[in-house]
């Protein structure tokens, strides 16, 4: 299922992510916006309804945005973690869009 794929590279992007160096506000931010994602796209996998997946999904979404902003900040979107930040991004829209 693509919510698990997507599921699974957001736990990977969550783990990369912990040894990026940010200033201190933006790192704190960053991985509250980084476990946004990941938990919930597991709390959303798990609804009953496509509403209740939706809802989470696009959380999920608005929190990959603020990480991809984050690291637009601070000069790393060109970077391999930006990078995967983008595909990210792209796999949690889908999903979103999945359940229109």
């Amino acid at each position: 299922m693509k919510s698990f794929f997507t599921l699974e590279l957001a736990i990977e992007f969550y783990q990369i992510s912990k040894d990026l160096k940010l200033p201190s506000h933006l790192k704190v931010q960053f991985q509250r916006a980084c476990s946004s994602v990941s938990l919930n796209l597991s709390e959303g996998s798990a609804k009953p309804t496509k509403a209740d997946r939706r809802k989470f999904y696009f959380v999920a979404l608005g929190s990959m945005r603020e990480c991809q902003c984050i690291l637009r900040l601070h000069g790393q979107a060109q970077t391999a973690i930006g990078k995967k930040a983008d595909f990210l991004g792209i796999c949690v829209y889908k999903l979103c869009q999945a359940l229109k």
